[in-house]
């Protein structure tokens, strides 16, 4: 069985609990998971939202931008060099420690 046909079979059940582990850091027993356990469970979750077409907003990762898409603070708004964005210094807060 290929890698492709595993995700494709994956019961939804097992998704969720692979998505949950990976939230948590830790397996449903309680186990801490290794940084490969991790990492190997997130390709496998992101392969399979992308094969069974789930939404983008409820994806593991999304980012709800909302109000900020598009502004100088969506990082996938590019700016061509030279180029100087409007900022508004009130849309910042100066946190100190």
């Amino acid at each position: 069985m290929t890698y492709e046909q595993l995700i494709e079979r994956l019961d939804p059940a097992v998704y969720r609990n692979l998505r949950q582990a990976i939230e948590l850091g830790k397996w449903p027993d309680g186990r801490k998971m290794t940084a490969e356990q991790r990492e190997i469970s997130l390709e496998a979750v992101i392969y399979y939202e992308n094969r069974h077409n789930i939404p983008e907003e409820e994806r593991v990762g999304y980012l709800d931008r909302g109000a900020k898409a598009g502004t100088a603070c969506d990082p996938s708004v590019q700016f061509r060099q030279g180029d100087r964005p409007e900022v508004d210094p009130e849309q910042f807060v100066e946190v100190k420690s």
